[in-house]
């Protein structure tokens, strides 16, 4: 009696506990299989197929790669209680064969399909910029663009490692590359950068964020300018290092209601950070002023009037540094922007007249090459945002369509061969059916009504049978009467909605569209690799550094 109300009550506990459940002729089936769970699974025990343990592998190391830690870490205990936890069936890969064996697995296929990418595509455009790991190891790092179904794919090459950084060292950088695809090289001004791409006959573009720095800095040759420049950093210094002025200023600005900023400091080699310092200084002038009693209202009007023209600069800087495509197109829109901004006019303080002196000084020098400049002027006009800023110049156009004869992609000896085989097959089939008619067609009423429209329209030269030079010239002139498309578009994907429209012209803007306004694309990749060859991996290889950098920013 015992042992019956026993396993009742053993069975109803399963009932509850949903191991068990009752059927309808009141009978109970207990399944264990039907509440399984990731936990009871594990405790279930068995070996994993060979599918799931790669899966798992490949998660393992994709969360080593993306997240940038350390190979050790597939070692250390508390991982390897976490993925116990998670199913004590898998046991992660030792530290060794993730470093060795996987990794380099995974490049090896993202690499040959970063190969196979380039060699579908006709174009292609690189950046590329130098840097120093904390080693003191001289890498260069190449990114590639190009276009691929209405959109530029940037991509990481790689980084190579130099030992001397001249220009006849850096050419071994392009080993791999189709280099009668390449385009164009965003760089900066350094000369070694000048000779290679010499040596590989590249032609080279200037970076445009770099041009602009450079001649913002211009205007701290003026002692105007640089000593009131260093009145306002003491301020910042003095604030930013003595802790009862900060206290202070948290106060006033509670007390006037001013956004609770910190002051910035500029340094010298970032960009545009003389303009955020005094950005910041303007803004919190008032709870400054409380502080510091020497500041004249001279101060302030001079932060005013160096924010009004800076900040344009600045902005511009913003638009060819973006990550959303700035196209080399934008560098001459821009350029004529700031040529109307930084024009000297007869009301301008003596102040204003100096910042706009040197800074224009310095941006009217550069861009001088003639085939650069024709290189951006033809950008622009492919640019449908931009177009009217060139439209009215024909040389361009001219240029363009001798651009585009070049570029021609018409029927290679292949084609050509196989076209030649199928006329001759068509003209079999048409004189086997070359049979003459048995009857005479007669004209039907409608066709004696409109025989004259139908006689020029036989007569009229259909698109096939049109000249390549005809067919340019109509879709330029189709071109040149849409109208130009927000600044906020993307040409890019405007030319792939138009490639059936205007095929001959949609090709030919993937060659200016892929080609980088600014080097940023490469110098994003200094980054992660200084994530990468931190100081707790300052001993890591230069081609594990390389795997690693080169999955981290492609997948």
């Amino acid at each position: 009696m015992t042992s019956q109300s026993s396993d009742k009550m053993e069975r109803k506990k399963l009932i509850e506990n949903g191991e068990c459940q009752e059927e309808e002729d009141g009978t109970e089936s207990c399944s264990t299989s039907e509440r399984r769970t990731p936990f009871t699974l594990a405790a279930l025990g068995g070996k994993f197929n060979e599918e799931k343990v790669n899966e798992c592998h490949r998660a393992v190391t994709k969360f080593v790669v993306k997240g940038l830690h350390p190979f050790s870490t597939v070692e250390q205990p508390e991982f390897r209680d976490m993925v116990r936890t998670f199913d004590s069936r898998y046991k992660p890969p030792s530290r060794d064969s993730l470093a060795n064996r996987l990794i380099p697995a995974w490049y090896q296929v993202e690499r040959d399909n970063l190969m196979s990418a380039l060699r579908e595509v006709s174009t292609v455009a690189i950046t590329a910029d130098g840097w120093t790991s904390l080693v003191q190891d001289h890498y260069l790092t190449v990114t590639l663009h190009f276009v691929n179904k209405g959109t530029v794919l940037g991509r990481f090459y790689k980084p190579r490692l130099f030992t001397r950084q001249t220009g006849d060292v850096r050419v071994q950088t392009a080993s791999g590359l189709e280099i009668d695809k390449v385009v164009a090289a965003t760089v900066d001004n350094a000369a070694n950068m000048d000779v290679a791409l010499r040596k590989l006959r590249i032609r080279k573009i200037g970076c445009f964020a770099h041009t602009l720095n450079l001649a913002a800095q211009k205007i701290n040759r003026c002692n105007t300018i640089s000593n009131w420049a260093a009145r306002v950093r003491s301020i910042v210094v003095w604030i930013k290092r003595c802790h009862m002025a900060k206290v202070v200023l948290r106060e006033k600005q509670q007390l006037l209601n001013l956004p609770p900023h910190a002051l910035i400091m500029d340094v010298k080699t970032r960009w545009n950070s003389l303009y955020l310092m005094v950005e910041r200084f303007y803004e919190q002038f008032p709870a400054i002023q409380l502080l510091v009693e020497k500041l004249q209202t001279e101060d302030l009007r001079r932060a005013k009037e160096f924010i009004d023209l800076m900040s344009v600069l600045y902005t511009s800087t913003l638009c060819v540094s973006s990550e959303k495509n700035p196209t080399c197109g934008q560098i001459i829109p821009i350029l004529k922007k700031l040529e109307s901004h930084f024009a000297v006019q007869p009301e301008d303080s003596a102040f204003a007249q100096n910042i706009k002196q040197k800074v224009w000084t310095d941006l009217s020098t550069r861009y001088k090459d003639e085939a650069v400049y024709d290189f951006l002027e033809e950008a622009t006009v492919m640019d449908p945002r931009f177009k009217l800023k060139m439209n009215s110049n024909t040389v361009i156009w001219d240029r363009l369509k001798m651009a585009a004869i070049v570029e021609d992609t018409e029927k290679d000896i292949e084609d050509d061969d196989q076209s030649v085989e199928v006329e001759q097959e068509d003209r079999t089939f048409k004189e086997r059916d070359s049979s003459p008619p048995n009857k005479r067609h007669r004209k039907t009423a409608l066709e004696k009504l409109f025989a004259e429209e139908e006689q020029n329209l036989l007569s009229t030269p259909s698109v096939e049978t049109q000249t390549f030079a005809d067919r340019l010239e109509l879709e330029i002139q189709m071109y040149r009467g849409i109208p130009p498309i927000s600044v906020s578009a993307d040409p890019t994907l405007w030319w792939w909605q138009k490639k059936d429209t205007m095929p001959l012209l949609a090709h030919l803007a993937e060659k200016y569209l892929c080609v980088q306004a600014s080097s940023t694309p490469s110098e994003r990749v200094f980054s992660t690799a200084g994530d990468t060859i931190s100081r707790e991996r300052s001993r890591i290889m230069p081609d594990k550094a390389d795997m690693l950098i080169f999955l981290h920013k492609n997948c």
